[in-house]
């Protein structure tokens, strides 16, 4: 009778099957496996013993125990039930288990509880809404040190006139302050994932700066869709036109102001952006002081963005 080969298994699959987890890399899981960049993080994140600390994805719990080992309590947002299951397990009779709190489902649908610092490796895939759920959470934390992927890290920290500063950069630094921590190589996941990663320290700007966010963030959309044209080209969209007009015949209704039959949105943008000086100026070069003057000058005329 002749043999039956055995099945090639890869050294990969072999340890994934002695740890007893088949991780699932299409909802992000991508464990941080190496101690040194553990450390550092937490090092990073100048832990205080009467902190609450919010860990997102969690994973195995490499992190969480030297996150308990150092802080009040830690409260862990996991989605997977046996990861969940893993972490309990890893602390199950020891002093750290009462100071652990596991919340089960997805962290955009959580709401947040109370937290002093925030340390993550974060799916990515949930990066952007993820930073700006924190940035708009209160009561305001001390500060956030994230794991993402590479170029999504380069563009939070971007200036203006960088290659990769975009409407997610100007966000974010209106709202905190960001810092570039280290980079980290793919090997230092199980399973490695397709793209090199970095850390990422955010730090919420307390009081937040005086600005309607949902106006600002109108603002800025429309500026970045054509960030290498002129403002004056970038408004001159039908779409963005017909958004602006609507909204300034709403303004004018509430404040009992008449519409003359010869109004002209276009031409109102324009004598805008000339009086404030704006129709040649690019959004890839203009700062937060450049938006806000011209969200102030805009919204003296009359039109806004939300």
């Amino acid at each position: 009778m002749p043999k039956v080969r055995a099945e090639k298994k890869s050294r990969q699959h072999q340890e994934v099957k002695n740890q007893g987890v088949m991780f699932n890399t299409g909802i992000g899981q991508h464990i941080l496996k190496n101690p040194l960049i553990v450390n550092g993080i937490i090092e990073k994140a100048a832990l205080r013993p009467t902190d609450v600390v919010l860990e997102v994805g969690p994973g195995t719990g490499n992190m969480t125990v030297k996150l308990l080992e150092k802080a009040k309590k830690v409260v862990a947002c996991e989605l997977d039930c046996r990861l969940v299951a893993e972490l309990q397990k890893r602390v199950q009779c020891t002093p750290l288990q009462a100071k652990l709190q596991i919340l089960v489902g997805d962290v955009l649908k959580t709401d947040l509880p109370f937290f002093d610092i925030c340390v993550a490796n974060l799916p990515y895939q949930i990066s952007s809404p993820f930073v700006f759920k924190l940035l708009l959470h209160r009561p305001f934390f001390r500060c956030a040190v994230l794991m993402f992927q590479r170029e999504f890290a380069m563009r939070l920290v971007a200036k203006p006139g960088d290659k990769l500063y975009c409407r997610l950069s100007i966000n974010t630094q209106l709202l905190a302050r960001v810092d570039h921590l280290m980079k980290v190589g793919k090997n230092n996941f199980r399973p490695p994932p397709k793209v090199e990663s970095s850390v990422v320290r955010i730090e919420p700007k307390n009081p937040p700066p005086p600005v309607n966010f949902q106006e600002w963030d109108g603002l800025v959309r429309i500026a970045f869709v054509r960030k290498n044209k002129t403002l004056n080209a970038g408004f001159k969209s039908t779409a963005v036109e017909q958004l602006l007009e609507k909204n300034y015949r709403i303004h004018c209704s509430v404040h009992n102001v008449e519409v003359p039959a010869d109004f002209s949105i276009s031409k109102k943008i324009e004598s805008v952006l000339q009086e404030a000086n704006f129709s040649e100026k690019r959004a890839r070069s203009m700062d937060i002081d450049d938006f806000m003057v011209l969200l102030h000058a805009f919204n003296s005329a009359g039109i806004h963005f939300c």
